[in-house]
């Protein structure tokens, strides 16, 4: 499920093609590699070591430092299931009419039994499965004929060259966003734990690897061509994805009412999935802190605690988006607050990635050494630089 894009990728690849044509694209291509490598590296040592990322994050960086990432990351995990809740909920309304409430009750009985009553496994493959009708976008990229030259110039790093400071400060806003939207750290938590889950070993290192670059490639090539249907469709048009609704014009303009229901329906499955991943995120990484026993693969009475603590997630999460606060801003907080973790969050990934003495011979070889350390450095300076430009440019507004 990790390489379907959830509400805050989508509504930030949409706006930075709406707002800089793909100059950003080279973003997307970083991001893209860059949780490959991390993703990679967390689903090796889960199936070399038995160890899930917060075990790793605590044993590396200490109780105190641990426990502050992982407060941090259970703040964040609770906005973006909230806002995906609340995604979910939109699409809902799109398709039937019915009132925003009303649904948001409904999406919450809906992931009540979804999770309560299903296995990991059919849930990876349900929502997976109804997640590849995103492809429309896809489709709908290259139907839509962008200018392929200015796409290929984008692929490159790219600064604006206008001397008002507020384009140039919006501009590092939306980059700093979409590489965080893309580098989601909840994505490497559950990826770990759902290795864990499936018992594998040593011997499903290769696998690891595959899935890794497959599954985050294709969310890669989903948020690339977003990207470019707000450049060709929006951009002329001073149009601003507001709601997540506003993505599903380009399907419908190029493919009519099919379009539109693929599109739904592949949103539907894509946000429903990320409500699941971060929702089950919350409670693998306060059991595995603390070391309490935990597993979808269990019976719930057997794991108490792990069950209470997904139960809370969703139930507060739409307890938040029924207040009638808009799922738009809280992701876009989500999103900015997620990057300020992400050092956090990588770095003991990365000692322990490298540490030979634990991994053996599956630790890092140089590529995935100095890929590493370099993504290290860049969302550290990401982090430091996000919550400043959020307050300057006003979420990107200037």
């Amino acid at each position: 499920m990790g390489g379907f894009v959830e509400i805050g990728e989508l509504l930030f690849s949409v706006n930075a093609g709406s707002k800089f044509h793909y100059h950003l694209l080279w973003v997307v291509v970083l991001g893209t590699i860059g949780i490959i490598v991390y993703g990679e590296m967390a689903g090796r040592i889960a199936a070399v070591m038995r160890t899930s990322v917060f075990d790793v994050i605590r044993d590396t960086i200490g109780p105190r430092l641990g426990l502050i990432t992982l407060l941090a990351a259970v703040f964040v995990g609770v906005m973006t299931c909230a806002a995906e809740v609340g995604g979910v909920a939109m699409i809902l309304r799109l398709l039937f009419d019915m009132p925003y409430r009303v649904l948001i009750v409904v999406t919450l009985l809906f992931f009540l039994i979804v999770i309560g009553l299903s296995n990991l496994k059919w849930i990876e493959r349900t929502f997976g499965i109804g997640g590849l009708l995103m492809l429309i976008f896809i489709v709908t990229a290259f139907a839509l004929h962008p200018d392929w030259p200015n796409v290929a110039r984008g692929l490159i790093p790219w600064v604006p060259s206008s001397s008002d400071k507020q384009d140039l400060l919006s501009y590092a806003y939306y980059a700093v966003a979409l590489l965080s939207s893309i580098m989601l750290p909840y994505e490497t938590y559950f990826y770990a734990s759902g290795g864990i889950e499936d018992d594998w070993s040593s011997k499903d290192v290769p696998m690891n690897r595959f899935i890794s670059a497959v599954g985050f490639t294709l969310g890669g090539c989903l948020t690339l061509s977003l990207v470019i249907m707000g450049a060709v469709l929006f951009a002329s048009r001073d149009i601003e994805a507001q709601l997540p609704g506003t993505a599903v014009l380009g399907p419908i303009e190029t493919y009519g009412k099919t379009g539109l229901l693929l599109a739904l329906a592949g949103m539907f499955f894509a946000f429903a999935g990320a409500t699941i991943e971060n929702c089950l995120s919350v409670s693998y990484n306060i059991c595995q802190f603390y070391g309490w026993k935990w597993g979808k693969r269990l019976e719930a009475r057997t794991v108490p605690r792990f069950t209470a603590i997904w139960l809370i997630v969703i139930v507060l999460s739409a307890a938040i988006v029924m207040t009638g606060v808009d799922p738009v801003q809280v992701v876009e907080y989500a999103i900015v607050f997620s990057v300020v973790i992400l050092p956090l969050s990588y770095y003991p990934i990365l000692r322990t990635a490298r540490n030979r003495e634990l991994m053996g011979s599956h630790a890092n070889g140089w590529v995935a050494d100095t890929l590493g350390v370099f993504f290290l450095v860049l969302v550290t300076l990401a982090a430091l630089a996000a919550i400043p430009l959020l307050i300057i440019t006003h979420s990107g507004e200037s």
